[in-house]
């Protein structure tokens, strides 16, 4: 803790200091002092007096403040005289600086004022090349005065010089000071305010002070030349600014605000340690109608202070943005403030004139908890303990003033406020009263008149009361209200007691003047500190139990890829700001801070309008890809990444829950969310709104917002009521069983498994064939790398290829892949004219070049909450998709397992989603892809691309009764189905998109197939005929990689095949289900008068969903 004192002035101007060690209010020493503004550093303290006058308070140091002067006496040799004091006409002058350019004679240097004294006389510097010598008395010598001097005297010596030195200390220390007025320079208008900062700004020992003043005409001085061995400085330079100024206030660093005469704000940009004053000015508006009428800057925070009294914090506040992003309401009403070193807040309140100090101001809790009242006595009386500064029992009244008295029974204190300069002469009446005559804050005595009646107080001010009775008291929650937020007064009738004690004894306090003023620039107290000097009894007195608001900061430094030339990685300051707390509209904000070209920068992410966090491996770092409905549409994701896995997972986990709480979602997914699967494995899910498929004004599909769900899968199916499929790279099946479903719903709601999943890295190696030795590893300068990933453009070997991530681990050995499309020979090669036709499993005289594939499994083990379904190994999964009035007993769902068997699971319900068994359905050949829809209707492709429909399918016979063959489009071949209520959607080799046409619940198989679009690579028929899919490309961006989400507009039971596409976040992702969202838009004409249908008769069965 600093030795710098707290210092504060009363209303009468007299100035008070507060110490840490001694815990006491001690007077100045001048008792006739009268000061109207004050503003401390750690080094040092400035006042605005009530003479006009700006005045000085040097604490004491050691060593002492000396200040070392010097002159250079220089001279010419001539035949007759040698050495002497006559120079020629083109001579620098006798007496002179080191350089030659300014005279400066003994008879010159002046003290600066009268706060120093000179320490001796001058006297020669014999060492001013480094080395005592007591035959040269400090001269040197060279040809002549421009060349370089030396302690040797040569021949050719025409000139000399020594140097002449004398020391001043400062003498004022520890008292009150007088700062002298500018040489030469006419006095400036008297000052209003005055401010001081920038301390911190170099690391250098030699600490810089900007000190920073209001004149009463509205203009902005500037005091040069402060340091730490010439505190006084040296002159006053006004600094334009656009309109008049009413207020200064200057950071620790390079942060400086002004509040003008109409309430606005000015913030000063281009401020460093080369360049004090800074370059330019940014308008800040208020937080409010009302206007600004105090400002307080910190390090990294700004407090204002409106003409209603109310507080105010700044978020976003940096020293790369320094006018920061928005308002939030603070809880309180204060007369000023002002930021301490570590952005601890001080402030007077605005009725009861007390001392507060902001309770809970930490590195990451930046606006605190709560207003607690510095009660410390006055210095002289009478006490039993002195361990402690805060005192007494604080207490938060229901209703009235910030004194905890009700306005009917003991009316407020009539205590005036500064409105102007002249605030002393209009108290001087009272100067007469003693002080112990004062009227208490507790018992005041006033006129009826007045009295003030007060609608509202805040909860969150502490204020000194009478001791408990020692019961142990609840604790009150502290209001931190967003701008646009309204509090009623009926939420603060609650009584909160906070019994603050002494060690052991109670004081007996002194009755304390109404404060004007306070400054914490130079006092440094941390947390722990303060909660040293008050002890709060009762069970909670470490922390507040119940709900607050606080606006929080989560800093770290992490790199980040810089999306214009160059391109590359730079490393930046990362800060989540977060304002939480019950009742909080919550607004996070994600701030990236960087240099370039040695001028600080920054971009920013609002955490709402953040639509995905996708981890990525990039560069050997863990990356993750932020994404905005704007970078969605650019296909440019700000990435974020840190070396580390642990830094990874941290600010990946903090992240996601700040964008799950900006948009109130839980923990689990709901049973209507779509879920999605990236090509690394990664799972996400979407929350559905109803506008999502509103077709009047529907949701933009940048604009949705996905979360990652811990799994790594190969696809994932489900419907509405919560049954959740996924299928691994390994073929391993599970089932989610979060959020209620499963098991957890019997009260293991929060059980999480282990899951992995095992899948394969391939590499290609390749040979070109030449007449003399066959097939060898030398190719042609064009041809693709030997060993090569499979596109040819990246060289991979065994040695150099890598797991997907860290998070994966080698399971296998390199093996020779026989299971290529195609087929291959008894050693695996596959053969082609050349390397960019198709290949095939054997040879023929064209045949110049071969490629075989080399297979390595890796494994990855995670834990979530999911089941593994044994003992079948999976390819194809589909869930009947329900609406949201539907509720079946049982759950038909379908699969294809590994060997193309068509396989129908038994048992499955909500409770229940892992089933019971398999019931083995017959077929002719194997098949790859089916989809159940509405009405049990039963799609499926086999291996050969033909498609069939299973008759007879329903609740009662599950597994149908047989197979038709259904025509494919011509020349095409399809891979993939999907079935909504009414629509069959198709995907073939040639990512065409087809709609089957002509279905009917008498002849559910359709009449033909019809074109929709192509860039599909597969595709997703919701419960209410919604279609959605993963597009291949996005037009306009073809360097981007397969796999965007992509929506079907337009879609309506009369127009089933729909209008256009709106594409959305893409870019590696591989599948998409959008079969558990049943959620209906809402209906913005009139009902049809006809009844509406509950039941509908499919494959001669009557079904409900």
């Amino acid at each position: 803790m600093a030795g710098s004192p707290l210092w504060a002035l009363d209303v009468y101007g007299r100035v008070f200091s507060l110490s840490a060690a001694r815990g006491r209010w001690r007077r100045a020493a001048d008792l006739l002092l009268e000061l109207k503004r004050v503003t401390g550093s750690q080094q040092c303290c400035w006042g605005i007096g009530c003479d006009q006058h700006v005045y000085l308070h040097v604490y004491p140091s050691q060593p002492p403040i000396r200040h070392q002067e010097e002159t250079y006496e220089n001279q010419r040799w001539n035949p007759v005289d040698g050495y002497t004091d006559t120079l020629l006409p083109t001579d620098r002058w006798q007496w002179t600086d080191e350089w030659g350019l300014n005279p400066q004679p003994l008879h010159s240097f002046v003290l600066p004022s009268a706060n120093w004294e000179w320490e001796g006389d001058w006297y020669v510097d014999d060492e001013s090349c480094g080395r005592e010598s007591s035959e040269t008395v400090g001269w040197e010598y060279a040809v002549d005065f421009p060349t370089t001097f030396t302690k040797e005297k040569k021949w050719n010596s025409c000139v000399r010089r020594r140097r002449w030195l004398r020391y001043r200390r400062y003498k004022a220390l520890g008292s009150w000071a007088k700062l002298p007025l500018d040489r030469a320079r006419p006095p400036p208008e008297p000052y209003t305010d005055i401010s001081c900062g920038g301390w911190d700004m170099s690391d250098s020992p030699e600490k810089h002070i900007s000190l920073w003043a209001v004149s009463q005409q509205g203009m902005l001085w500037f005091r040069t030349g402060i340091r730490q061995q010439n505190p006084e400085g040296t002159c006053w330079e006004p600094i334009q600014v656009p309109r008049e100024v009413a207020q200064v206030s200057a950071g620790p660093k390079d942060l400086l605000w002004v509040v003008l005469w109409d309430g606005q704000l000015l913030a000063r940009t281009g401020i460093s340690k080369d360049c004090p004053k800074g370059s330019s000015w940014e308008l800040v508006q208020p937080p409010n109608q009302k206007g600004a009428v105090h400002v307080a800057v910190g390090i990294s925070v700004v407090w204002a202070v409106t003409k209603d009294n109310r507080v105010w914090f700044r978020r976003g506040v940096n020293s790369h943005n320094p006018t920061g992003s928005g308002w939030i309401s603070i809880g309180g009403e204060m007369l000023m403030l002002s930021v301490g070193p570590s952005d601890q807040v001080w402030g007077v309140g605005s009725d009861d004139r007390t001392v507060y100090f902001r309770h809970g101001v930490t590195a990451t809790e930046v606006t605190g908890r709560s207003w607690v009242a510095v009660s410390a006595q006055l210095d002289g009386g009478e006490s039993t303990n002195h361990s402690s500064v805060f005192a007494g029992e604080v207490t938060a009244p229901s209703q009235g003033s910030i004194l905890g008295c009700d306005d009917t029974d003991i009316p407020k204190p009539h205590i005036p406020k500064i409105t102007s300069d002249s605030f002393i002469s209009a108290l001087v009446s009272d100067r007469s009263t003693p002080t112990h005559d004062l009227p208490s804050a507790a018992h005041p005595s006033v006129p009826e008149e007045n009295q003030v009646t007060s609608q509202e107080s805040d909860s969150s001010i502490l204020i000194p009361s009478s001791p408990s009775d020692g019961s142990e008291t609840p604790w009150s929650n502290v209001d931190l209200k967003e701008m646009k937020g309204s509090v009623p007064s009926s939420a603060r009738s609650s009584v909160a007691t906070y019994p603050i004690e002494l060690l052991q004894n109670t004081v007996v306090q002194e009755e304390l003047p109404p404060w004007a003023w306070v400054t914490g620039g130079g006092f440094d107290i941390d947390s722990s500190s303060h909660l040293d000097w008050f002890n709060i009894s009762g069970a909670h007195s470490s922390s507040f139990t119940h709900p607050h608001k606080v606006a929080a900061l989560s800093a770290g430094c992490m790199c980040w890829w810089r999306d214009w030339p160059p391109h590359q990685w730079q490393d930046v300051d990362v800060m989540l700001e977060q304002v939480t707390g019950a009742g909080a509209q919550t607004g996070d904000i994600l701030y990236l801070y960087y240099t370039h070209d040695q001028e600080k920068k920054y971009v920013y992410a609002v955490i709402k309008e953040v639509t995905a966090l996708v981890p990525v491996f990039r560069d050997s770092l863990y990356t993750l890809a932020v994404y905005t409905p704007e970078r969605t549409k650019q296909r440019c994701p700000i990435l974020l990444a840190t070396p580390s896995q642990q830094d990874f997972n941290t600010w990946l986990s903090l992240l996601n829950e700040s964008c799950c709480a900006s948009r109130g979602l839980g923990k689990h997914p709901s049973k209507h969310a779509l879920w999605a699967v990236t090509c690394k494995g990664d799972v996400l899910v979407h929350e559905p709104s109803p506008s999502l498929e509103a077709p009047a004004k529907y949701l933009p599909c940048d604009h949705m917002f996905w979360r990652q769900v811990p799994a790594h899968l190969l696809c994932v199916e489900s419907n509405s009521q919560g049954v959740v499929w996924g299928i691994a790279h390994d073929h391993n099946a599970w089932v989610y069983t979060g959020g209620g479903r499963g098991p957890s719903a019997q009260g293991n709601e929060n059980i999480s498994q282990a899951i992995s999943d095992v899948r394969s890295v391939y590499i290609y190696e390749n040979q070109r064939w030449n007449p003399m030795t066959g097939y060898t590893d030398k190719g042609l300068p064009t041809d693709r790398y030997m060993w090569s990933d499979a596109s040819g453009l990246r060289e991979c070997t065994k040695d150099n290829t890598s797991p997907p991530s860290p998070q994966w681990t080698w399971v296998s050995d390199w093996a020779v892949d026989y299971g290529v499309p195609g087929g291959t020979d008894k050693d695996g090669w596959q053969y082609a004219a050349d390397f960019h036709v198709t290949f095939h499993g054997y040879k023929t005289m064209k045949d110049f070049v071969r490629c075989r594939r080399w297979d390595r499994k890796c494994k990855i083990s995670l834990t979530g909450p999911w089941q593994k379904v044994p003992p079948i190994a999976l390819t194809d999964v589909t869930v009947l998709p329900c609406l949201a009035q539907c509720s079946p007993e049982q759950v038909p769902v379908w699969a294809i397992s590994e060997k193309g068997d068509v396989l129908c699971r038994l048992g499955v319900t909500a409770n229940n989603p892992a089933g019971n068994s398999w019931l083995h359905v017959g077929t002719d050949q194997p098949f790859k892809s089916i989809c159940i829809g509405g009405g049990h209707q039963v799609w499926a492709i086999a291996r050969d691309g033909a498609v069939f429909y299973r008759g007879s399918v329903s609740a009662h016979n599950p597994a149908g009764e047989c197979w038709y063959h259904i025509p494919s489009p011509p020349k095409q071949t399809l891979k993939q189905v999907s079935v909504g209520r009414t629509s069959v959607y198709a995907v073939d080799e040639n990512s065409n998109l087809w709609y089957r046409q002509g279905l009917t619940p008498s002849y559910p198989q359709g009449s033909a197939w019809e074109l929709i679009s192509s860039n599909v690579c597969k595709v997703s028929v919701g419960p209410l005929d919604q279609v959605w899919i993963i597009a291949d490309k996005v037009p306009g961006y073809p360097s981007e990689s397969s796999g965007t989400v992509c929506h079907r507009l337009g879609v309506k039971p009369m127009q089933p095949k729909g209008l256009s596409w709106d594409f959305g976040i893409g870019g590696g992702w591989e599948h998409l289900s959008v079969r558990g969202n049943s959620i209906e838009a809402q209906r913005v004409g009139p009902r049809s008068p006809m009844p509406s249908r509950t039941q509908s008769q499919v494959n001669g069965n009557v079904v409900g969903c």
